[in-house]
Protein backbone atom coordinates (compact mmCIF):
# COMPACT_ATOMS: atom_id res chain seq x y z
CA UNK A 1 0.00 0.00 0.00
CA UNK A 2 1.45 3.27 -0.85
CA UNK A 3 0.98 6.31 1.31
CA UNK A 4 2.20 10.28 1.36
CA UNK A 5 4.90 10.71 3.77
CA UNK A 6 3.71 11.96 6.97
CA UNK A 7 5.44 15.42 8.21
CA UNK A 8 4.67 17.16 11.17
CA UNK A 9 5.79 20.12 12.30
CA UNK A 10 5.77 21.39 15.97
CA UNK A 11 5.71 25.17 16.24
CA UNK A 12 6.37 26.40 20.15
CA UNK A 13 4.63 29.83 19.10
CA UNK A 14 2.25 30.95 21.93
CA UNK A 15 0.73 33.06 20.11
CA UNK A 16 -1.64 33.04 16.61
CA UNK A 17 -0.42 34.38 14.63
CA UNK A 18 3.32 33.58 15.03
CA UNK A 19 6.73 33.97 13.51
CA UNK A 20 7.15 30.21 14.77
CA UNK A 21 4.26 29.13 12.99
CA UNK A 22 5.24 31.05 9.81
CA UNK A 23 8.20 29.57 9.69
CA UNK A 24 6.86 26.11 10.35
CA UNK A 25 4.10 26.32 7.06
CA UNK A 26 7.24 27.80 5.21
CA UNK A 27 9.29 24.83 5.78
CA UNK A 28 6.91 22.30 5.23
CA UNK A 29 5.85 24.02 2.10
CA UNK A 30 9.28 23.60 1.05
CA UNK A 31 9.02 19.71 1.90
CA UNK A 32 5.73 19.53 -0.06
CA UNK A 33 7.59 20.69 -3.30
CA UNK A 34 10.10 18.47 -3.33
CA UNK A 35 8.08 15.20 -2.09
CA UNK A 36 4.68 13.92 -1.71
CA UNK A 37 3.46 13.86 2.02
CA UNK A 38 0.35 14.96 4.89
CA UNK A 39 1.29 17.80 5.95
CA UNK A 40 0.47 18.72 9.81
CA UNK A 41 1.23 21.66 12.07
CA UNK A 42 0.90 21.65 15.48
CA UNK A 43 0.41 24.68 17.08
CA UNK A 44 1.39 24.63 20.96
CA UNK A 45 -0.10 27.49 21.83
CA UNK A 46 -3.73 26.35 20.68
CA UNK A 47 -2.68 23.35 22.89
CA UNK A 48 -1.57 25.46 26.20
CA UNK A 49 -4.71 25.00 28.51
CA UNK A 50 -4.62 21.54 27.47
CA UNK A 51 -1.38 21.07 28.94
CA UNK A 52 -1.57 22.93 31.77
CA UNK A 53 -1.39 20.97 34.84
CA UNK A 54 -0.96 17.99 33.51
CA UNK A 55 1.79 15.42 34.93
CA UNK A 56 1.30 12.07 33.19
CA UNK A 57 0.33 11.53 29.20
CA UNK A 58 -2.63 9.84 30.95
CA UNK A 59 -3.98 12.92 32.36
CA UNK A 60 -3.91 15.27 28.56
CA UNK A 61 -7.27 15.43 26.98
CA UNK A 62 -8.10 13.31 23.73
CA UNK A 63 -6.91 16.24 21.93
CA UNK A 64 -3.68 16.95 22.74
CA UNK A 65 -3.34 12.88 22.56
CA UNK A 66 -4.04 13.27 19.12
CA UNK A 67 -1.61 15.69 18.84
CA UNK A 68 1.39 13.72 20.38
CA UNK A 69 0.32 10.50 18.45
CA UNK A 70 1.03 12.69 15.26
CA UNK A 71 4.47 13.84 16.22
CA UNK A 72 4.99 10.26 17.45
CA UNK A 73 3.84 8.41 14.13
CA UNK A 74 5.26 10.87 11.94
CA UNK A 75 7.72 10.01 9.42
CA UNK A 76 9.74 13.89 9.23
CA UNK A 77 9.04 16.50 11.96
CA UNK A 78 10.26 19.90 11.42
CA UNK A 79 10.43 21.45 15.43
CA UNK A 80 10.64 25.32 15.42
CA UNK A 81 10.42 27.08 18.66
CA UNK A 82 11.01 31.06 19.72
CA UNK A 83 13.49 31.74 21.87
CA UNK A 84 12.66 32.71 25.29
CA UNK A 85 15.64 33.21 27.90
CA UNK A 86 18.37 31.84 25.39
CA UNK A 87 16.25 28.46 24.68
CA UNK A 88 13.25 26.88 23.66
CA UNK A 89 9.78 27.59 25.58
CA UNK A 90 9.00 25.85 28.84
CA UNK A 91 5.49 24.86 26.80
CA UNK A 92 7.28 23.01 24.08
CA UNK A 93 10.16 21.06 26.77
CA UNK A 94 6.55 20.61 28.16
CA UNK A 95 5.00 18.87 25.00
CA UNK A 96 7.98 16.94 24.28
CA UNK A 97 8.50 15.52 27.85
CA UNK A 98 4.84 13.43 26.85
CA UNK A 99 6.46 11.86 23.72
CA UNK A 100 7.48 8.35 24.33
CA UNK A 101 11.35 8.39 24.70
CA UNK A 102 11.68 5.63 22.04
CA UNK A 103 9.24 7.14 19.17
CA UNK A 104 11.49 9.51 17.65
CA UNK A 105 14.49 7.11 17.34
CA UNK A 106 16.24 7.82 13.93
CA UNK A 107 13.14 9.96 12.57
CA UNK A 108 14.53 12.87 11.15
CA UNK A 109 14.21 16.05 12.77
CA UNK A 110 14.51 20.01 11.19
CA UNK A 111 15.31 21.98 13.49
CA UNK A 112 14.47 25.66 13.87
CA UNK A 113 14.24 28.77 15.78
CA UNK A 114 12.77 32.41 15.93
CA UNK A 115 14.44 35.45 18.12
CA UNK A 116 14.78 38.91 18.62
CA UNK A 117 18.23 39.09 17.31
CA UNK A 118 20.49 36.92 16.30
CA UNK A 119 22.51 36.30 19.44
CA UNK A 120 20.49 33.70 19.79
CA UNK A 121 21.13 31.52 17.08
CA UNK A 122 23.50 28.63 18.87
CA UNK A 123 19.73 28.04 20.38
CA UNK A 124 19.14 25.28 17.70
CA UNK A 125 22.56 23.82 18.50
CA UNK A 126 22.80 24.53 22.21
CA UNK A 127 19.11 23.43 22.70
CA UNK A 128 17.17 21.78 20.34
CA UNK A 129 20.08 19.37 18.99
CA UNK A 130 20.94 17.95 22.51
CA UNK A 131 17.02 17.48 23.40
CA UNK A 132 16.37 15.92 20.24
CA UNK A 133 19.44 14.05 20.44
CA UNK A 134 18.00 12.50 23.49
CA UNK A 135 15.10 10.92 21.89
CA UNK A 136 17.69 9.08 19.11
CA UNK A 137 16.47 11.16 16.46
CA UNK A 138 18.58 12.00 13.16
CA UNK A 139 18.81 16.13 13.93
CA UNK A 140 19.49 17.37 10.26
CA UNK A 141 22.12 19.20 9.75
CA UNK A 142 21.59 22.68 9.05
CA UNK A 143 19.27 24.28 11.27
CA UNK A 144 17.69 27.44 10.16
CA UNK A 145 16.82 30.85 12.72
CA UNK A 146 14.94 33.90 11.59
CA UNK A 147 14.95 37.04 13.62
CA UNK A 148 12.07 39.15 13.87
CA UNK A 149 13.50 41.39 11.09
CA UNK A 150 13.41 38.69 8.26
CA UNK A 151 9.64 38.66 8.59
CA UNK A 152 6.75 40.88 7.18
CA UNK A 153 3.40 40.75 8.44
CA UNK A 154 4.48 37.18 9.51
CA UNK A 155 5.91 35.89 6.16
CA UNK A 156 9.03 35.34 5.53
CA UNK A 157 11.03 38.32 3.44
CA UNK A 158 14.41 38.42 4.14
CA UNK A 159 16.15 36.17 0.92
CA UNK A 160 19.32 34.86 2.74
CA UNK A 161 16.86 33.43 5.12
CA UNK A 162 14.77 32.00 2.37
CA UNK A 163 17.37 30.57 0.64
CA UNK A 164 19.28 29.13 3.67
CA UNK A 165 15.54 27.48 4.31
CA UNK A 166 15.46 25.89 1.20
CA UNK A 167 18.82 24.43 1.42
CA UNK A 168 18.16 23.08 4.66
CA UNK A 169 15.55 21.38 3.18
CA UNK A 170 17.59 19.93 0.19
CA UNK A 171 20.70 18.77 2.37
CA UNK A 172 17.76 17.20 4.62
CA UNK A 173 15.74 14.92 1.40
CA UNK A 174 18.95 12.30 1.00
CA UNK A 175 18.60 11.25 4.90
CA UNK A 176 14.49 11.49 4.04
CA UNK A 177 14.67 9.70 1.30
CA UNK A 178 17.05 6.64 3.63
CA UNK A 179 14.71 7.09 6.51
CA UNK A 180 12.08 6.11 3.95
CA UNK A 181 13.55 3.10 2.54
CA UNK A 182 13.87 1.89 5.48
CA UNK A 183 11.24 2.03 7.15
CA UNK A 184 9.58 0.50 4.34
CA UNK A 185 11.88 -2.36 4.33
CA UNK A 186 10.58 -2.86 8.26
CA UNK A 187 7.01 -2.41 7.94
CA UNK A 188 6.97 -3.37 3.70
CA UNK A 189 4.54 -0.39 3.74
CA UNK A 190 5.52 1.30 0.89
CA UNK A 191 5.72 5.68 1.14
CA UNK A 192 4.95 7.75 -2.00
CA UNK A 193 8.28 9.28 -3.31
Amino acid sequence: MTRPLRVVAVSGGLQRPSKAAALSEHLLDLIADEVVCEQRLVELGQLAPQLAGAVWRSQLPDTVERELAGVEQADVLVVVTPVYRGSYTGLFKHFFDFIDQDALIDKPVLLAATGGSERHALVIDHQLRPLFSFFQARTLPLGVYATDTDFVDYSLQDEALIQRARLAVQRALPLVELTRHARSAITGEVVAA
